[in-house]
Formats: C-alpha cells, sequence, structure tokens
C-alpha cells in the first residue's frame, strides 16, 4: 500500500504542553508569576515531572505552528497534514506521538540523542496562567533530515512555517521557500511573536521574498514596522507594505492577513491599494475557557482554507470559526467529536 501524500506541511518547534492546576504555593516554589511566559531556567526544572504528577494533568502537543498543523487537520480529511520538527528520545516524545497520532496528525521528528524534548509547563490558577518553556531538543532541528525526508516535500503542495524556526534552523525554512517558488507551490508563513522581527530581523527579511501569505497579529506587525523603520502605526498600511515587498514568484501575488484579536482582521493583498477588512466571529465571554493558541488555530482553519481551494473571505472566515471554537477549549485544543465549519 502506498504510503499517503500529505498536502500541507508545517514546520517548526514542538513542544508537550503539560498542564494543571496550581496555587500560590506551587508558583512561590519556582518563582513563577501568576500570568507570565518565560523560558526555563535550571531551577524550573523538575516543574515538569511536578505537574504530570498531578492527577488531573492534561497533556497536549504544543508549539505554534503544531498547533497550527492540528487545527487544519482538524478540517481536513484524513492524511492530509504532516508535521516537522525535533524532539528527544524520551517518554515526553512518546506522550507526543500519542497525543499527534488521537488528533490524527502525522509527524516525521527528528530525535536528538542529546537533549530532551522541549516541553511548557503551565500553571493555572483561576483564569490566569504561568508558562514555563524549555526549548531543549527543539532547538536542534537540522536541515539533514528534511533532506531526508524530502519526499514529503516534493508531495505537499502548501507549505507551513512559524517564525520561531528561524531561531533554529534558517537553511530549512530557506529550502522550503525555494522548492516552493521553484514549483509554484503555496509558501505560507507566520510573524508568530513580537521579537522575531525585533531581534531575529535579518533571518526574516531573508525569506520575505517567498512569502505567498504572512500571517500576524496587530503587535507583531507594530515590531515589523518599528524594526524596519515604518513611520506608521496604522496597521493596514504595515500590511500594505508588506504585500508590496519584492516577491520571488510572480505568478502568485502576496497576501497579508493581520488579526486583532476582537476587531477586525487586516488583509492587504500585493498590488492593491486599499486593504480589507474582515469581522470575527463573535463569542460571548461566558464562553471563553482560555485565549492561549487562539491565533494558531486561525492559521490553521485559514490554512486548511488554501489547501481546500477556498477563496480569500472564506479562508479569512474558517480560521475565524476555528479560533471561536479553540477559546471553548483549555487549549490550544479543539473539541471532540469535531465541528463542521459553517460561515
Amino acid at each position: 500500500m502506498a504510503a499517503p501524500k500529505y498536502t500541507l506541511l508545517c514546520l517548526e518547534n514542538p513542544l508537550l504542553d503539560i498542564q494543571a492546576k496550581g496555587d500560590e504555593a506551587l508558583l512561590n516554589k519556582y518563582g513563577l508569576k501568576a500570568n507570565d511566559a518565560i523560558l526555563a531556567e535550571e531551577k524550573h526544572k523538575s516543574l515538569y515531572e511536578e505537574l504530570l504528577n498531578n492527577k488531573e494533568a492534561k497533556i497536549i502537543p504544543g508549539g505554534a505552528a503544531q498547533n497550527t498543523a492540528r487545527g487544519a487537520q482538524y478540517i481536513l480529511p484524513a492524511s492530509s497534514v504532516v508535521y516537522i520538527g525535533c524532539v528527544g528520545k524520551d517518554n515526553y516524545a512518546n506522550m507526543l506521538l500519542e497525543a499527534t497520532k488521537k488528533e490524527g496528525l502525522h509527524v516525521e521528528y527528528r530525535y536528538d540523542e542529546k537533549e530532551p524534548t522541549g516541553r511548557c509547563g503551565v500553571i493555572i490558577t483561576g483564569h490566569n496562567r504561568s508558562m514555563c518553556t524549555d526549548l531543549a531538543a527543539a532547538n536542534c532541528y537540522k536541515l539533514e533530515h528534511l533532506k531526508e525526508h524530502w519526499k514529503l516535500v516534493e508531495d505537499a503542495s502548501v507549505y507551513y512555517v512559524g517564525g520561531y524556526h528561524l531561531t533554529v534552523c534558517v537553511p530549512a525554512v530557506l529550502a522550503l521557500a525555494e522548492e516552493a517558488a521553484a514549483k509554484n507551490k503555496t509558501f505560507v508563513f507566520s510573524l508568530s511573536a513580537p521579537f522575531i522581527p525585533q531581534f531575529f530581523k535579518d533571518q526574516l527579511d531573508s525569506t520575505s521574498a517567498y512569502w505567498d501569505y504572512l500571517i500576524g497579529n496587530e503587535t507583531e506587525a507594530l515590531s515589523y514596522a518599528e524594526s524596519h523603520g515604518l513611520e506608521t502605526k496604522n496597521i493596514a498600511e504595515i500590511a500594505q507594505h508588506i504585500a508590496d515587498l519584492p516577491k520571488k514568484n510572480t505568478q502568485r501575488k502576496r497576501t497579508v492577513i493581520i488579526t486583532q484579536g476582537t476587531d477586525p482582521t487586516i488583509v492587504a493583498i500585493q498590488g492593491e491599494s486599499k486593504p480589507q477588512q474582515f469581522e470575527v466571529k463573535p463569542i460571548a465571554e461566558s464562553e471563553i475557557v482560555d485565549t492561549n493558541g487562539a491565533g494558531d488555530a486561525f492559521a490553521g482553519g485559514f490554512v486548511a482554507g488554501i489547501v481546500q481551494g477556498k477563496d480569500l473571505h472564506s479562508s479569512v472566515d474558517q480560521g475565524s470559526w476555528l479560533a471561536k471554537l479553540s477559546l471553548t477549549q483549555l487549549g490550544p485544543a479543539y473539541p471532540f467529536p469535531k465541528h463542521t465549519y459553517s460561515s
């Protein structure tokens, strides 16, 4: 039996999210704040096992692009999405594999011999979340692994790369980008976080000519504008500037999508002077369980629309729909049994 041909290939940094309810004493033990996100230090290393020992601990595949890949697979037919990144040879990786398999996401991890699988410990106190991340093996991805699995690259027609991977392996990002441009495939890139354009500007700019779609939020757009000397804080103007940057594959116009939480999503298309606005799906505050990962969910719904051949409006709307669904879950997660998109 022939192996499946995955239509969408996603690349970034896989993490195992370990979530559990805690209290002030637990936060104080590790020197954490109730509503914060930090990178782990040596003193935090025992946190992950402590959270796992909590009977109510929830294990979720994490990492921004892996969340997006899970979201796209939630919508698309079985065996549509493959996700690539680096993990350790340990039980955390086994947990990741088990969790992604349950959701129908196919993964091809590189296994690092030295570093453990990246983990994000999440202590939930009331409506607050304290996130402590140890990237570990996620930092160890190598281009050679992508080359070893190049058949997956050749079979896919859409590539999605999260900006966090610019801190890990730029050559792998560029390999996908160049393949997309050469074969007229679709290359989707996410800004991921404000620090990417701020501290990884050169790495980011090395990929910009390849972006067919760029996804970000308003704080990331403002960070891009500041780091690139744009004298405006107007999100629509920033989006249009990015859309009009030089482009390698001239067979496709670049589309820039900037989400703004509950405010309308801004969409700018290369060569078109007036960006569009799309309303987001309304949700009652009482329905919101967790806002973490909503942006990743939007990207998953949007990219699924691109894979399905939907028009821009439907793809953005599907992204908004999946983001709304994710807000109702302790996440980043999606409800099961699966819901079906309707505009």
